[in-house]
């Protein structure tokens, strides 16, 4: 009778699991959403990245070429579904594409490391072979900030113009690793716990309290049952672990006339959330909105714009703002500016 109490306790943990991973694969099969219109499949030999695009809403044909197209490169774990407010709200005289990483959303894994170089490379070859010819005008959201500057950096006659929406600066883990270690913050868990917690369906029953802000009640759907999977999380934690070399980088770059905008929020992030202490909320976002408008030295043509009553969101929070800082920089541009 003990040994059959005992197999029973250890093989109970498991028979849950093994349920919850079975209700969890229904539920995705059930409700797993169509890929937004305009999407296409593009192979760039390491990986197939997923591309959204929206046609150009300038004079002439539907889709005719009259102006640079503008590349929207998202933040850290966010996929192509955090421009769909910018992408509805579009109305410029270019043609706009998002996209997902490489092992993000609707994207494949790539075979390669998830350094900046090659994420730049492979968002090249994706524009490259779906007829979509330089020069791009490149949208970066947080860390997705880093990745355009390392496009720029690698290939500067491709490049027209920069927005940077709360863009993550070169500086940042730099400047704030003392605070976040004082504080106690343990950071993001492990690409296999999260993978585990996907799996059992853990994670969607309790999606409120382990997604937080970082994931919009509106956008949990597309996450539960299009990104969270193992190939997402490996990237994203792979992404972060080798950021450092595109901040190197990256480091006192200068883009001469190049045309920017800068897009800061005035929300401060919810610190208390992530287990900070007040002054060390206070203290990371005075860094954050410092370190902002330094980013204005990057060129002698760059504009600053607060979107107002955004947090850290803020494509999917004031897409407006975005489309405007795109239309901005699409009006200083009188012939292809390149770095100097």
């Amino acid at each position: 009778m003990r040994r059959r109490t005992a197999l029973g306790v250890l093989l109970a943990p498991l028979a849950l699991a093994a349920g919850g991973a079975a209700g969890e694969q229904v539920a995705r099969r059930a409700a797993h959403p169509p890929a937004p219109a305009g999407s296409l499949r593009v192979d760039v030999g390491t990986a197939e990245l997923h591309l959204v695009r929206r046609r150009s809403a300038g004079p002439g044909a539907p889709g005719d070429p009259v102006g640079p197209v503008v590349v929207l490169e998202a933040g850290s774990g966010e996929t192509s579904a955090s421009f769909a407010r910018v992408l509805q709200r579009w109305d410029l005289p270019a043609t706009a594409i998002a996209y997902d990483r490489a092992g993000y959303g609707r994207s494949s894994a790539s075979s390669l490391p998830r350094t900046g170089a090659n994420v730049a490379a492979e968002l090249r070859q994706a524009l490259h072979r779906s007829g979509h010819a330089p020069p791009y005008l490149l949208v970066g959201h947080s860390m997705g900030g880093l990745f355009v500057r390392e496009f720029t950096h690698r290939y500067p006659d491709e490049v027209a113009g920069l927005v940077l929406v709360e863009a993550r600066p070169e500086d940042d883990a730099r400047r704030t690793a003392e605070l976040l270690r004082s504080a106690g913050f343990a950071g993001q868990p492990s690409w296999r716990l999260l993978t585990a917690l996907a799996w059992t369906g853990a994670l969607r029953t309790l999606a409120p309290v382990l997604l937080g802000p970082s994931v919009p009640a509106d956008a949990r759907a597309e996450f539960l049952d299009v990104t969270a999977t193992a190939a997402y999380f490996r990237a994203r934690e792979q992404e972060t672990a080798v950021i450092g070399a595109t901040e190197d980088l990256v480091r006192g770059q200068f883009l001469g006339d190049l045309p920017l905008a800068v897009v800061a929020r005035d929300q401060a992030q919810d610190y208390a959330a992530a287990g900070l202490d007040a002054a060390t909320g206070a203290r990371l976002e005075e860094i954050w909105q410092d370190g902002q408008r330094r980013l204005l030295t990057l060129s002698r043509r760059a504009r600053f714009t607060v979107a107002t009553g955004s947090g850290h969101l803020v494509p999917r929070e004031r897409p407006d703002a975005v489309v405007d800082a795109v239309r901005q920089v699409l009006g200083e541009l009188d012939g292809p500016s390149r770095p100097s």
